[in-house]
């Protein structure tokens, strides 16, 4: 072979480049789509052969169709606290100045990046019946029992739906209010509208795209919500996700999961298409607007009351649940200061094959977080780089592909697993790898959407004169772009690590006793009695916070405009 050949060192380097570009197009193939794909098989065809019997046990069952009913009504009613509270908060936030306004907007993003174990632990350590607020109750008041009793009610999943989705609302409302054109609310002004006239013809009007918007996206999460609903709703109130939780696990009845897993999966996706829909027009209105929203300090009494009202119902609503997660930790069960169920994670009480020191779940989460963040970004600079290549044909819909798995829940992922990757020729079931790439896909889309931004602000002329002094598509890729990208690259790692030491949903199908994770235990511990494992699933529970707390930190610091938005 002629190594000098052009035309042959032009095809090796193409064959290169695709058989790279294959590795996030084969890992997609075979830990998405193909799960996917024998739930769909399994859900319409269990024994080869076409049979409808589970969609029709399902769609004339009142078991079934009060569970989706219920979980439309709950998800509709958690949707609607959310934007009630959130809207007056995102106009304070447009409208006015005050001391700390870009800290306090960063900081309540904390809440949407904590694991659902966590937010479970919080809320019981405030309001549960041995919560903070019980015992202040019981000890100024002398009660016998604890007056407050929300575990496994809907009001505290409320509560703590809520305080999960508030900071989306809050962000996607902020961001489309600040680029509206306040010649319009001064020429309802002129024409006589104020107070509840200009909300209600004016202001709720304008921001019907965004209202929506964030509507649909808070209904989403909260339909497809796991570990909050099987946390502190209990036994007594099942949505969907829960339900195939339960079929599959449960009662081994996988023809009925595979049937509910299908029916959420269309919903879901009919509802991510009408989201996306309204993002473009969304973008496509803002990008229209000479002029924006000016903001000022609050003026008089009423402004200055309305602004703290809100900031303290902000405050309370997404710190004060965190804050007493930690100082319940740190005093449960004695008269001062103890750290004893810290201690207490290194050592296995129970001695239960079925359980796993607590020391050793940590250990294992933070090496399948460590695996996450290495694999995903592999995989997310490979995609960015193939989403960015004019030479690609298929690269405008391989970004939407890759957003996919945000779409799909994770209860739906591991009851795919357990389908699809538990025989021949893909037999890892069993294997520590697939909590590792189960990881990996939920991480993946958040390391593509931080680095696509920065790859596509990269200069073209350093870019240009690499490629003229010689230097290769990959030699490029590696020496100038990775360089660059450094701060999208320390985000995205943030992130995909973040996203693995929280998640639940799958790993609570696929891990083994020896593979337990961290939020795995945690949901152990609160599911036990006794105060020795309250004490620990506080403490574990503590412990993640500091690590989201540590990422928000490290994302707010390394993070460059437009990077990591979704």
């Amino acid at each position: 072979m002629d190594r000098n050949n052009p035309a042959i060192s032009a095809n090796s380097r193409t064959a290169l480049r695709w058989l790279i570009y294959l590795a996030p197009l084969v890992f997609l193939l075979l830990f998405f789509l193909f799960p996917l794909a024998r739930i769909m098989v399994y859900s319409l065809a269990p024994e080869g052969a076409l049979d409808l019997s589970g969609f029709a046990q399902i769609l004339t069952s009142p078991y079934y169709l009060e569970i989706i009913g219920f979980t439309i009504v709950q998800a509709f009613i958690s949707t609607a606290l959310t934007l009630i509270l959130a809207l007056p908060c995102a106009y304070v936030f447009t409208r006015y100045k005050f001391p700390g306004k870009s800290l306090l907007l960063t900081l309540s993003t904390l809440p949407f990046v904590l694991p659902p174990v966590v937010v479970a632990a919080a809320f019981i350590a405030l309001l549960g019946e041995r919560g903070l607020v019980n015992d202040a109750l019981t000890g100024l008041f002398g009660f016998s029992q604890p007056p407050l009793q929300l575990e496994q009610t809907l009001t505290l999943v409320f509560i703590a739906h809520t305080f999960y989705n508030y900071p989306v609302a809050l962000r996607i409302i902020t961001a489309y209010w600040a680029n509206q054109n306040e010649h319009i609310e001064q020429s309802a002004r002129v024409l006589g509208a104020h107070g509840w006239r200009l909300w209600w013809n004016v202001r709720l009007p304008m921001l019907r795209p965004a209202l929506t918007a964030a509507a649909l996206l808070v209904f989403i999460f909260c339909f497809t919500s796991f570990g909050i609903m099987l946390i502190l709703g209990g036994q007594r109130y099942a949505t969907i996700e829960v339900e195939i939780y339960r079929q599959a696990i449960g009662v081994f009845n996988l023809q009925a999961a595979a049937a509910l897993s299908l029916l959420q999966i269309g919903f879901m996706l009919v509802l991510m298409f009408v989201y996306t829909r309204l993002q473009r027009r969304n973008a496509a209105n803002t990008e229209l607007k000479s002029a924006i929203t000016v903001s000022h300090h609050p003026r008089g009494w009423r402004e200055k009351s309305f602004v703290a009202l809100n900031l303290l119902i902000m405050v309370s609503l997404l710190f004060i649940p965190l804050m007493a997660l930690v100082v319940r930790a740190i005093t449960f069960g004695g008269n001062g200061i103890s750290f004893r169920y810290f201690e207490m994670l290194t050592t296995n009480p129970r001695g239960s094959v079925l359980f796993t020191a607590p020391i050793n779940a940590i250990g294992n989460s933070l090496i399948f977080a460590s695996l996450t963040a290495i694999l995903a970004l592999i995989l997310g600079l490979i995609a960015t780089w193939m989403i960015n290549d004019k030479r690609t044909r298929f690269a405008a819909w391989l970004d939407p592909l890759l957003m996919l798995p945000l779409a799909t829940s994770a209860v739906t992922l591991g009851f795919g697993y357990i389908l699809a990757l538990g025989q021949p020729p893909l037999n890892i079931r069993s294997s520590l790898a697939l909590i590792w790439f189960a990881h990996t896909l939920v991480a993946l889309p958040f390391v593509v959407r931080s680095a696509l931004p920065a790859y596509g602000a990269l200069p073209a002329n350093v870019r240009e004169s690499a490629s003229v002094l010689g230097a290769s598509p990959i030699q490029r890729f590696l020496k100038i772009d990775l360089p660059l990208m450094r701060r999208a690259i320390i985000v995205g790692i943030t992130f995909a690590f973040t996203v693995s030491i929280g998640e639940f949903g799958a790993s609570l199908f696929i891990a083994r006793p020896e593979s337990t994770t961290m939020p795995i235990v945690i949901y152990r511990l609160l599911g036990q009695p006794g105060a020795a494992n309250y004490g620990q699933a506080l403490a574990m529970s503590t412990l993640l916070l500091l690590v989201c707390a540590a990422a928000l930190v490290i994302i707010g610091r390394f993070r460059t405009p437009g990077t990591a938005e979704f």
